[in-house]
């Protein structure tokens, strides 16, 4: 229980679930969309009252640190994208430019209603400026997931010790 601690005495502060826990709503961009007949839309009574968005995902973390990075070495990690509505929807990703050593590896397709899909970020260290950055050089991209409501912003910050 998360009312007491280990010991079995009540809690006197208020447990935080992780950052990388919790599924929030990512920096994003809302796109202008035109209603696709098409597309799988659930029309129920029950949602017929609600006025939220019911299409969205989450980024599971909402941002990637990797910290100081060994120059020439390869490094990855995965950040979940949960489909949290309650459509089908689709999604890609812009390649972010070569000069930054990202690059992002997933399964293309529409993800369910309550599912989610994996991306590898990926990240090659390396050094691009001159050799007066004090021997670290930061490394700061915001990866671009496009989908059917807006366009995504996944940041991604590391620091590569040349």
């Amino acid at each position: 229980s998360l009312l007491v601690n280990a010991a079995g005495q009540p809690r006197k502060e208020k447990v935080d679930l992780p950052s990388c826990l919790q599924g929030r709503k990512p920096i994003s961009i809302p796109n202008k969309k035109i209603e696709d007949p098409v597309a799988g839309k659930v029309k129920t009574s029950s949602l017929a009252t609600v006025r939220q968005q019911l299409s969205d995902f989450h980024l599971i973390p909402s941002r990637v640190t990797f910290g100081v990075l060994k120059e020439g070495c390869t490094y990855a990690a995965t950040v979940i994208l949960k489909n949290v509505g309650v459509n089908f929807l689709r999604f890609r990703v812009k390649q972010p430019p070569p000069h930054t050593g990202l690059r992002v590896m997933y399964t293309p397709g529409p993800v369910a209603a309550g599912l989610q899909v994996e991306l590898e970020i990926e990240i090659f260290a390396m050094v691009i400026g001159g050799e007066n950055t004090g021997g670290l050089e930061d490394v700061s991209h915001d990866i671009e997931i496009l989908t059917e409501t807006a366009t995504l912003l996944l940041p991604v910050r590391a620091n590569i010790l040349c």
